[in-house]
């Protein structure tokens, strides 16, 4: 019963994978970009990543990308705060996020 209640947390650390052209080029050096929680923590992220995707973690780079202020109809709106996380895998390890968990 303790192994769902951490699977549960773990996607909820991890919100979705970041597929961008400057992700693409951080996975020619085994790093892998990800969105995750506001609240999440770098051992957080490390255990979510380790668990769910059952690869080796060695390092984990977090920032976070403040929203833009844009407009709609001439009306201003700001975009939501992202949290970003860059997961640097163990050599030889990937991870494929064009396919589901």
């Amino acid at each position: 019963m303790a192994k769902d209640a951490i699977d549960t947390r773990h996607y909820d650390v991890i919100v979705a994978p970041h597929i961008t052209e400057k992700a693409t080029l951080l996975s020619e050096h085994n790093a892998v970009v990800f969105k995750v929680a506001d609240s999440a923590t770098k051992p957080e992220i490390k255990a979510a990543v380790e668990a769910l995707f059952n690869v080796k973690v060695t390092g984990v780079n977090t920032l976070t990308q403040k929203g833009k202020t844009k407009r709609w109809k001439g009306k201003p709106y700001r975009r939501s705060d992202v949290k970003k996380a860059v997961v640097t895998l163990a050599a030889g390890q990937s991870i494929d996020v064009t396919s589901g968990i």
